[in-house]
């Protein structure tokens, strides 16, 4: 309601202001700093400013803006900008406006606003937007250290990690991450009137913050994984409203990555330590002073009540070990210790993803005794998070729930495929109704077997779905069914792996496998905001980067793996790959700035691993469907993936070199990209026959998409294709590599009448075969098999083809952050209607059709300050709004063929009727 008021407020104001002149019609909203809503914990000195752009009338275009920053709100209301005053600046840029003020201080908050100009006019001044800052340097945390409960331990530690097989061989009998799971707690008095209270925090793996027995923030695994040999993250509250006159800050902390422990399952063991914190409060009174707590010597320290926890294996948690009132004043601290303190060294930056949070709570759906006579409750959705439980009983008596994503024939939980034994234990501490959820570990599941709920007075349980906090950013829907079920297989997949890092499977291993992040990057774009997120992977990644120039196959790079899967070229060029889709979709090149000398690295290692400009290691089109059981690729050669997005990343660095003026090594990466292709055609590509390698889907696909074909032969192979998918009666055989790129040019064509025959059915393996086994997310293969991972998002690419296909919502080929928009919705038989929008960095673009009675209506919306390329399908006497096109205001018809009418439109809301 904020933002529609705003709207309407400005457009009134304007009315009234400009009198006697043409009117302004416009407002601003959604202020972004550093491209989220009211940041916390922004640790750049330069942050960057968007704003979004609502216009009653077509065709708005910013023709100017002004941006006042103030570190007082008051100020701010009276037009001050005592940090920073832009002035009227002569610019259409809307999206990351650098801040150029005043040096910004840390563990501050600041206020800022924005008014725009179009030719004519000015709207009022936007609501007020805040940023509250980081730590901009290491010297800003004072004296605050890293505290422990206990002394990092030699014999317990473990980095580099071991994969579970080679544990044994490699560390014996020790019993790797065998530390206690610590509370901290520290009293502080405050004698003065509070402004404000910003706390910067880190916990080692995880932690939980809470003021005065109340938790800060509804953050879940707080902070993101790292490679924590480097990395760690830290995270901003505002505490302000928390505080009283006596206060205890409290924390608990958990293992995470950081420190898995040997027992129950573990796809890997790794160590880097004890659990520990590091915390820095400052807290300003409104007399002008301020007062900083720290994380030191003055903190006390006790083990807590979760006495197990572990990333991969579960959590048990006894409420007899509780301790009455330790978040409170109060409490006797002192057969507490006093903290461990760290020499650690690693470096501390701001988390920038948003936070895992617990989006959706999930009922009971049914619930019976299974062979064993437990309870198995069935919440009818795979999905990643955890149980909150309530129950009354007996002091000392535990329960024992198991979470699984498939049941065995005797209703027993399944954990074959997704790693066990992982459980959650929980012992009563006989104190009325207790309620209680695992804090520091999740899982992949559907199912929760319940053992030792006999005797209990009463039980309830219900599912918690955790995922990254990101915003929707698109929405689709259209009238086949099934499409609309595999859009909700695929999403509830893309959310399940999307934690701090994009995993593989909630369950089993929760590592970041590279090749979905840029594969799958488009579909969750078009689904959620995700810039953010991309720039914490890109830091995963870069800390990750071998001496050699490596990017592993997963980042962080927790263990090495072996056998293929420690470095592929599908996967390590994520690094190439991702802070290019990132450019074209946010706008933002910062990324490509920052990391091109890293990224230029990998590309020299990948040359030093061409044999006459020919790659052929790696894992391949993982997942393809073959002859065997799916795994490492089958039906097309190593060297066409390997060697094919080795030119593709060579084409990116060559853009990538001319947008940063580098035109020396422009020069240097087009040459070798001539060389690469003439090596690829003359290995792979068969002149006779006129396709690729094997004539696979996957092989001609991507040598088409990558722009390895030579124009001459571009049709043969494209006809080949085709032919291949209609003599298979329109069934899939790509896999992981290569499905994207095999949609993408059938779509580019115009062909999604092909890619509809291929997924709406339900008889071949693919999304609809997956629905007919009971799917509720996607799985790790086209089979649905049930000995692999049933969440899984790595397949998952017709959610792209949903929003740039059915919905046709793209941008120019040279356009940035969709400020030239291009909707081209290509309309296949078998569905009515469709239904898609995308919030872009300047608002939402939105594409809705539907075909009744040999009429077609489209709906269009053009964001304000961008321009839009409509494509309809060709039909005589269309009309907007019923006005026939040559007299509707603003719309240039551009070319008419006999497939399409091209218009020019400017922004604004269309109604064509075809």
């Amino acid at each position: 309601m904020g933002k529609i008021y705003n709207i309407l407020f400005c457009l009134l104001f304007s009315l009234s202001v400009y009198a006697g002149k043409k009117s302004a019609v416009f407002g601003v909203y959604e202020l972004l700093c550093e491209q989220r809503v009211n940041p916390l914990g922004i640790d750049t000195p330069r942050p960057r400013f968007s704003w979004k752009i609502s216009s009653v009338e077509r065709g708005f275009m910013q023709y100017a803006y002004q941006v006042l920053v103030a570190d007082s709100e008051e100020l701010l209301s009276r037009d001050e900008g005592n940090m920073w005053d832009s002035g009227k600046c002569k610019s259409g840029q809307s999206i990351l406006v650098p801040y150029q003020g005043r040096e910004l201080e840390s563990s501050t908050r600041y206020y800022w606003k924005v008014r725009v100009w179009d030719e004519h006019n000015v709207c009022c001044w936007s609501r007020t937007g805040s940023f509250v800052t980081g730590m901009l340097s290491e010297k800003d945390w004072g004296d605050a250290r890293w505290i422990a409960l206990e002394k990092d331990d030699e014999s317990k530690g473990l980095y580099p990690g071991v994969h579970a097989p080679l544990v044994q061989s490699v560390v014996g009998d020790r019993m790797v991450g065998g530390y206690k799971l610590p509370l901290a707690r520290r009293q502080v008095h405050i004698d003065k009137e509070v402004e404000n209270a910003i706390v910067n925090v880190s916990g080692l793996g995880h932690f939980d913050l809470f003021v005065n027995g109340k938790k800060v923030g509804d953050h879940f695994l707080d902070a993101g994984w790292t490679h924590y040999a480097k990395t760690a993250l830290y995270v901003t509250f505002e505490i302000s409203d928390f505080l009283e006159r006596e206060n205890v800050l409290s924390v608990m902390l958990g293992n995470g990555f950081y420190n898995v422990p040997r027992e129950r399952y573990f796809k890997q063991l790794i160590s880097f330590g004890a659990p520990k914190m590091k915390l820095h409060l400052r807290i300003n009174y409104k007399d002008g002073t301020s007062e900083d707590i720290v994380s030191d010597g003055e903190w006390k320290f006790s083990e807590g009540p979760i006495t197990y926890s572990s990333i991969y294996g579960g959590e048990d948690y006894d409420a007899g070990k509780e301790q009455d009132g330790w978040m409170k004043c109060g409490f006797d601290d002192s057969h507490w210790q006093s903290p461990v303190v760290s020499s650690s060294s690693i470096r501390l930056m701001a988390q920038q993803s948003e936070p895992l949070t617990v989006r959706d709570t999930l009922s009971v759906m049914r619930k019976y005794r299974n062979s064993r006579g437990n309870w198995v409750y069935d919440l009818g959705q795979n999905f990643s998070g955890v149980v909150n439980i309530k129950l009354r009983g007996e002091k000392g008596h535990s329960v024992k729930l198991i979470p699984g994503e498939l049941l065995n024939n005797d209703s027993t939980v399944n954990q074959q495929a997704s790693g066990g034994p992982y459980y959650w234990n929980y012992t009563l501490s006989g104190k009325s109704v207790e309620e209680w959820h695992p804090r520091f570990t999740y899982y992949g599941f559907r199912y929760v077997e319940v053992s030792g709920a006999e005797g209990l007075e009463s039980f309830e349980l219900e599912g918690m779905h955790t995922t990254n906090s990101a915003p929707e950013a698109g929405h689709f829907s259209c009238s086949l069914p099934l499409f609309n079920k595999t859009y909700d297989l695929i999403d509830w997949a893309m959310r399940s792996n999307l934690s701090s890092i994009l995993t593989d499977c909630p369950h089993r291993e929760k590592l970041g496998w590279l090749e979905v992040a840029h594969l799958m990057q488009y579909s969750l774009q078009y689904r959620y905001d995700l810039p953010g997120f991309y720039r914490q992977m890109m830091r995963n990644m870069s800390d990750s980067q071998t001496e050699a120039g490596t990017i592993p196959s997963i980042a962080p790079e927790y263990v090495r793996f072996a056998d293929g899967f420690e470095d592929s070229p599908e996967w390590g060029s994520a690094f190439i790959i991702i802070p290019w889709y990132v450019y074209k979709w946010y706008g933002d090149d910062s990324l490509l700035k920052e990391y091109y000398s890293r990224m230029r690295k990998y590309l020299d290692y990948l040359s030093s691993r061409a044999n006459g400009h020919i790659i052929e290691y790696g894992l391949g089109d993982w997942y393809d469907l073959g002859p065997a059981h799916p795994g490492v690729s089958q039906l097309t050669s190593r060297g066409v993936t390997a060697t094919g997005i080795y030119y593709y990343d060579l084409s990116i660095m060559n853009e990538v070199a001319g947008l940063l003026g580098l035109e020396e090594d422009s020069r240097y990466y087009r040459n070798l990209m001539n060389e690469v292709k003439k090596a690829y055609n003359a290995r792979f590509y068969h002149q006779d026959k006129g396709y690729y390698d094997r004539n696979s889907q996957t092989a001609n696909a991507i040598s088409l998409f990558y722009g390895l074909v030579d124009e001459e032969n571009y049709d043969r192979v494209y006809e080949n294709l085709k032919k291949d998918i209609a003599d298979r009666n329109y069934a899939l055989t790509s896999g992981d590599i290569g499905y994207r790129y095999l949609l993408k040019v059938l779509e580019d064509n115009g062909d999604s009448d092909l890619i509809y025959r291929m997924n709406a059915r339900y008889d071949v393996p693919g999304y609809g075969w997956q629905l007919a086994y009971g799917a509720t997310a996607l799985t790790e293969s086209w089979q649905a098999y049930g000995f692999v991972s049933n969440n899984h998002c790595m397949l998952g690419h017709l959610m792209e083809w949903f929003f740039a296909g059915l919905g046709g919502i793209g941008q120019k080929e040279m356009s940035v952050g969709y400020k030239q928009i291009v909707i081209r919705p290509q309309m296949v038989p078998g569905i009515k209607s469709v239904e898609s929008s995308y919030s872009s960095p300047y608002g939402v673009i939105r594409s809705k059709w539907k075909v009744k009675k040999n009429i077609i209506q489209v709906e269009i919306e053009i964001p304000a300050n961008t321009q839009g390329i409509v494509c309809l399908p060709y039909r005589e006497n269309v009309q907007e709004g019923g006005i026939p096109l040559e007299l509707v205001e603003g719309c240039k018809v551009l070319e008419t063929n006999e497939k399409e009418i091209i218009l020019e439109l400017g922004s604004g809301k269309y109604s064509f009727t075809l």
